[in-house]
């Protein structure tokens, strides 16, 4: 990192030694400056001046701002958590896991992989208990 002085404001600005090789850099890079929130416009690269991407009053709500369905908690949470009392939650969950159902937010993968592993495990459990009670009387 160098250090320089803008004169101007008696501000102190530091650039990295990248900006030196910009063309190296991928395009998105390109353009923000390493103070948060900050871009460089590219037609004030060469004079050094930062301008600001978004003010504080210009916030806008993202795809994951919102809270997740069943109490915040997600789908695949909410039937992991309550398919100790109805398994089949957990069944369903595996369902909505397979058909892709965390492509439309990704926060739930976590929540509804739980659940399929869950159902894996109780379906293992009931095959093998099952065979025990079909060895056992016959």
């Amino acid at each position: 990192m160098e250090e320089t002085v803008d004169l101007r404001n008696g501000v102190e600005l530091a650039t990295s030694v990248s900006d030196k090789h910009l063309d190296l850099l991928r395009p998105s890079a390109r353009n923000y400056s390493i103070f948060r929130g900050q871009a460089m416009d590219v037609a004030d690269h060469e004079k050094g001046n930062y301008t600001l991407i978004k003010g504080p009053e210009d916030f806008q709500t993202g795809l994951y701002d919102k809270p997740l369905p069943c109490y915040g908690c997600g789908i695949g949470w909410f039937s992991f958590l309550f398919g100790f009392l109805c398994p089949p939650l957990w069944y369903y969950a595996t369902i909505l896991y397979f058909g892709n159902y965390y492509r439309k937010d990704p926060r739930e993968r976590a929540g509804l992989g739980a659940s399929a592993i869950a159902a894996l495990i109780c379906s293992v459990a009931l095959l093998i208990v099952g065979a025990i009670l079909m060895l056992r009387y016959p």
